[in-house]
């Protein structure tokens, strides 16, 4: 990641990424990893800040079939078809823009 886009300095990342992965990310990427944890009080769905854009995202890809299960054998083709996935998602904003 650090190769393709050097202008990311800070990633959010769910509370099941802490511990070890922030300090690699720190130390061998050079990134800020920032946990967004659920509130201590919090019962049911409530938005949380910077989450939803993840969750968002994950939404759009899921909207195409192949990405809803794992049917891919291999890790690639499973990133391409997620991928393509986010192309059609481009497309259409590009369309209803125009």
């Amino acid at each position: 990641m650090r190769t393709c886009f050097t202008g990311v300095i800070k990633v959010w990342a769910d509370a099941g990424y802490a511990g070890q992965l922030v300090d690699w990310a720190t130390q061998a990427l050079g990134l800020a990893v920032e946990i967004v944890r659920k509130l201590a009080d919090q019962v049911g769905f409530q938005v949380m800040h910077r989450r939803w854009v993840v969750e968002r995202t994950l939404s759009w890809i899921t909207r195409c079939r192949r990405t809803v299960r794992d049917y891919e054998r291999h890790p690639e083709h499973h990133a391409a078809m997620v991928q393509w996935a986010m192309v059609i998602v481009m497309t259409r904003r590009l369309v209803v823009l125009c």
